[in-house]
């Protein structure tokens, strides 16, 4: 018996270290195709290959977020749409979610918004970004709207669509139980649509992102999009490339902040 104890921890043992070395191994590709991916762009701009101008290279990026973080006006850029995108991501994921419990709780409410939810998902909701202007004015009320209209409505498709797909069985189980349909919510349908829900706020991640630079793109004084469009005007394409590398590493960080928290609550239940 414990022989066959010894051995199946070895194998496990075993295992365990595959795993991990397969981990750093995609690890250390993921960073190689970065660094060869930064490494031929520079290169192919210096021997003229592409224009640098038009296409900018890293070492030029360097310098213009230098310059940038000289003059002070990183910070800002960055704070702006920053704290624009959290914004719009928050009350978007929570609005979604509350409207999604409301949709489940009363199955008339659901069978009478579910052609409006359809439309609103079709619509493109970029071309409500001028409404918002006119209704809430020209500055980060609106640019946040727009944020919150394009994460909405599919946080409550998904999140609702997580609700309707619960065991049924542990439903019924519940209910024979005596348990009330808020109960039955509480212990079961939000506990089984957890990985939907964090999907969800994942998705969200990216769409508040957008709906955020779009606004900025239509009303802006300050932030990320604000510099895409006045470097694309005065064809500072050094401008555009950096704010897009900002852009790119907030979003990447604002992911993977997700994800931890994900994988925190879950260790916790």
């Amino acid at each position: 018996m414990c022989m066959s104890d010894e051995k199946i921890s070895a194998e496990q043992i075993q295992y365990l270290k595959k795993i991990e070395k397969q981990k750093r191994m995609v690890l250390f590709l993921r960073i190689l195709v970065l660094v060869v991916f930064i490494a031929v762009w520079e290169a192919a701009t210096l021997a003229q290959w592409i224009d640098p101008f038009i296409f900018s290279s890293p070492s030029r990026i360097v310098n213009t977020l230098i310059r940038l973080y000289k003059d002070g006006s990183a910070w800002m850029h960055v704070w702006t749409t920053l704290w624009e995108t959290v914004t719009g991501f928050l009350l978007g994921t929570v609005l979604g979610i509350l409207i999604a419990v409301a949709l489940w709780v009363s199955e008339t409410l659901s069978k009478v918004l579910e052609p409006y939810l359809v439309v609103g998902n079709a619509l493109p909701k970029i071309a409500l970004g001028p409404v918002f202007i006119v209704w809430l004015g020209a500055g980060s009320i609106s640019i946040i709207a727009v944020a919150v209209s394009v994460s909405v409505i599919v946080t409550v498709l998904e999140v609702y669509t997580g609700f309707t797909e619960a065991d049924p069985e542990k439903i019924r189980l519940v209910k024979s139980f005596g348990a009330t349909r808020r109960q039955i919510l509480k212990k079961v349908i939000l506990p089984s649509s957890f990985p939907v829900m964090m999907n969800s706020l994942k998705v969200n991640v990216g769409l508040s992102w957008v709906g955020v630079i779009v606004g900025e793109f239509l009303v802006s004084k300050a932030g990320l999009g604000y510099l895409i469009v006045y470097g694309g005007q005065v064809f500072q394409l050094d401008l555009v490339m950096t704010s897009v590398v900002i852009l790119s590493v907030l979003a990447a960080l604002m992911y993977f902040g997700v994800q931890l928290l994900g994988k925190s609550i879950s260790s916790r239940y």
